[in-house]
């Protein structure tokens, strides 16, 4: 679902983050041939037992809501709809999901190939031709995807599996231990696609049995100056030596004479050049060209300064190496399944235009809360499908009462505290300050209505701060409170920050009431300045190479205009 204002098209930022489902979000916005890199994680529950994944189901069970971290798929009677669109489409993929419900039979994997399926098709349309896509995923479902992704895109276009080892061990039951991921890596046109190779750092073991130091200290090694022939251009007399039989000079004339000036070639007592003379320094090598395994990246550690505390979080160095792979600055890079941002974030900082798709209010507030954290207040980004009225968020609260809730709690910089009903004792969401004199942490507790408030509602958030020894207590209503509401918090009095108001920020009321419609306006809690959350943690700074009020296309001459690919929409 995707709430819009008439007025909703990006016009020139840096990036394009979209709250909504992906496939229509594709759909809608994005034209074809417009993006240079795709990399998606979607979803897929690599924890649940095989025997669940392919048990049996009769299609009658309602869809499962698909939260921040909901990770599962089920087969019931929006999977079989998904399924039986795919297939009326005809074609290679139409084919492969037929022969996927033969093999694997109408089950949670066909539910979740059946969600795939579309996608991969809009995906394989907006990518130009010199573009690439990753499809991260892991053992459970590669083999799956891998033929799907053949349907969509051909089995020539198929470049790389990357095993990606994530961890150094894993102690699993009856099994060899499970410590990697699977990147499917597919090119639209590999004659086009854009390739940049990249480089590992040589093992020290191997410097020292195959370099030396020179008189200065600098790492060298002599390598051979000749190389099989091929014609007889190669063949000519250089400094007293000819290359010898069934052989040619490695470099042209010029070439070997640019070696000779540069000190480069080694000789014998009488000066002549040795077959083994090019003087080859480390420094001047770019190192091992990367493979496909990559062991050198380890999943975020719990203490790493980059980690958010999101639990499918990849590291920025993943990112990092697929983004100058398959990119250059300047193009634009898609991630359908963006969760908490890594590959929008790498975007941002590699100098890339990025578009950023999530389902959802979660994943889009602690993006945009990461993108300011990292790159300052000037990031320049659009939002689009995020209630921007009062209607729209009555029309999320309707359809989505969770998702309204998040959404509502990002308004103020706060994040959900539970994720199941029931399971978080009346508070919605927190916040974390700290006083002025002595640092103390305090802090406050929200609680979120989206429908008939009273004054109920006030004492019962008075009593969780009162039991939470908290400071302030916000609820966030949207309807505008009643007289008693009004009155019961007012009675609930005035926190005075700092030790008897000394080094004090100010009085803050200790029970607010805020409504949607003001906080659409720019109202706020009145409250000390905000430290964090206890949802995520705060994202490190990063540096910004390029101004944020670039267009997002570099040659706009040769770029789809911006209203084709992020055309105006009512919602």
């Amino acid at each position: 679902m995707v709430l819009l204002r008439p007025d909703a098209s990006p016009m020139a930022q840096s990036g394009a983050l979209f709250y909504g489902d992906n496939l229509d979000v594709m759909r809608r916005h994005i034209a074809d041939e417009s993006v240079d890199l795709v990399y998606l994680d979607p979803p897929f529950n690599s924890n649940a037992s095989y025997n669940v994944l392919f048990a049996e189901q009769d299609g009658s069970r309602s869809a499962a809501q698909i939260q921040a971290f909901g990770d599962t798929w089920r087969w019931d009677q929006r999977a079989a709809a998904a399924y039986e669109e795919v297939v009326e489409a005809g074609g290679e993929v139409s084919q492969a999901m037929q022969a996927f419900r033969t093999l694997v039979g109408p089950n949670d994997m066909l539910a979740y190939l059946s969600m795939m399926a579309p996608r991969l098709v809009q995906l394989q349309r907006v990518m130009k031709p010199s573009a690439s896509l990753y499809l991260h995923c892991d053992p459970t479902a590669s083999h799956y995807l891998k033929l799907l992704l053949d349907a969509v895109f051909g089995p020539k276009c198929f470049r790389n599996e990357i095993v990606w080892k994530r961890t150094s061990a894993h102690n699993d039951a009856k099994r060899f231990g499970r410590i990697h991921d699977v990147l499917l890596y597919y090119a639209k046109n590999p004659k086009k696609a854009q390739f940049n190779r990249q480089y590992r750092p040589y093992d020290q073991s191997y410097i020292d049995a195959e370099w030396k130091r020179d008189d200065t200290g600098r790492w060298f090694k002599l390598e051979n100056l000749t190389a099989p022939l091929r014609g007889t251009k190669g063949q000519f007399e250089f400094h007293g030596r000819t290359p010898g039989a069934n052989r040619m000079w490695r470099f042209n004339r010029e070439g070997m004479e640019a070696l000779w000036e540069e000190g480069r070639v080694r000789t014998d007592k009488t000066g002549v050049p040795l077959r083994r003379g090019h003087v080859v320094y480390l420094d001047d090598m770019p190192g091992v060209p990367l493979q496909d395994i990559w062991d050198d990246i380890l999943r975020i550690g719990n203490t790493a300064k980059e980690r958010l505390g999101y639990p499918t979080q990849k590291p920025e160095a993943l990112l990092e190496r697929i983004i100058e792979a398959s990119s250059s600055p300047g193009d634009v890079v898609l991630d359908p399944f963006c969760g908490c941002g890594t590959a929008v974030a790498v975007s941002e900082r590699l100098e890339r235009r990025w578009v950023g798709i999530d389902i959802t209010c979660l994943a889009t507030n602690l993006i945009k809360s990461r993108l300011v954290d990292a790159f300052g207040e000037d990031v320049d980004f659009s939002v689009t499908g995020e209630p921007t009225t009062v209607e729209d968020a009555a029309k999320l609260a309707r359809e989505d009462p969770f998702q309204f809730e998040v959404w509502a709690l990002g308004l103020v910089g706060a994040r959900s505290a539970a994720h199941k009903k029931g399971a978080d004792g009346g508070i919605d969401g927190r916040l974390i300050f700290h006083e002025k004199k002595g640092g103390k942490t305090r802090q406050v507790l929200l609680s979120v209505k989206s429908g008939k408030t009273g004054v109920q509602h006030v004492r019962e958030l008075r009593g969780v701060v009162e039991a939470e020894k908290a400071e302030i207590g916000v609820l966030i209503s949207m309807r505008e409170p009643t007289r008693p509401m009004r009155e019961e918090a007012a009675s609930a009095g005035i926190y005075r920050s700092g030790d008897e108001g000394v080094g004090s920020w100010g009085k803050h009321p200790r029970i607010q009431l805020l409504t949607v419609e003001e906080l659409l306006a720019g109202k706020r809690i009145d409250m000390p300045p905000l430290t964090g959350n206890l949802s995520f943690r705060r994202a490190p700074q990063s540096e910004r190479r390029r101004p944020t009020t670039e267009p997002l296309f570099r040659n706009l001459s040769d770029a789809p205009e911006f209203s084709e690919i992020f055309p105006p929409t009512t919602g």
